[in-house]
């Protein structure tokens, strides 16, 4: 919003719910959460179980920390995640010989093989935005961007 723009604006249009980013980010985000929920059930997992078996199916052998860093996830949450997994029998974790203190995720082999199944995913979810391919490029690319500004913002606070 323009500074010029925004000079115009009553106090009260920047409470208003609808006009809030956070919001809309916010329903978006349950909104992707609801269709993920729907076509990850075939698959056995979760939204965040996804998240790590991508970070997993892409990376390999992955330090929990360094998953953890990834996914924004701090340990109170992946940990019980990762248990799950386990459970699941799609992963185990290992810990380092070299520094005890160190554990990774490790894919099993059903973890590796649910990989050629999760290859729709992705495809489901871009039909279900109704976005092009473009268009899905721009918005994640906007977020990244984002993402970041607000990062840098959260340092200065």
């Amino acid at each position: 919003m323009s500074e010029q723009h925004t000079d115009t604006l009553r106090d009260e249009d920047f409470l208003r719910l609808d006009g809030q980013i956070c919001f809309a980010l916010n329903a978006a985000s349950r909104a992707f959460g609801g269709v993920y929920r729907v076509i990850l059930k075939d698959l056995g997992l979760t939204y965040p179980q996804y998240l790590v078996m991508l970070v997993l199916w892409e990376h390999g052998t992955t330090p929990v920390k360094e998953l953890g860093n990834r996914l924004r996830l701090d340990s109170g949450t992946l940990s019980p995640l990762l248990k799950r997994l386990e459970a699941a029998g799609l992963i185990h974790r290992e810990r380092s010989t070299e520094d005890e203190r160190s554990v990774s995720a490790v894919l099993t082999e059903a973890g590796a093989q649910l990989r050629a199944r999760a290859v729709e995913i992705p495809r489901r979810i871009a039909v279900a935005t109704g976005f092009d391919l473009d268009e899905m490029r721009d918005l994640q690319t906007r977020l990244q961007r984002l993402t970041a500004a607000l990062d840098a913002a959260a340092l200065e606070v």
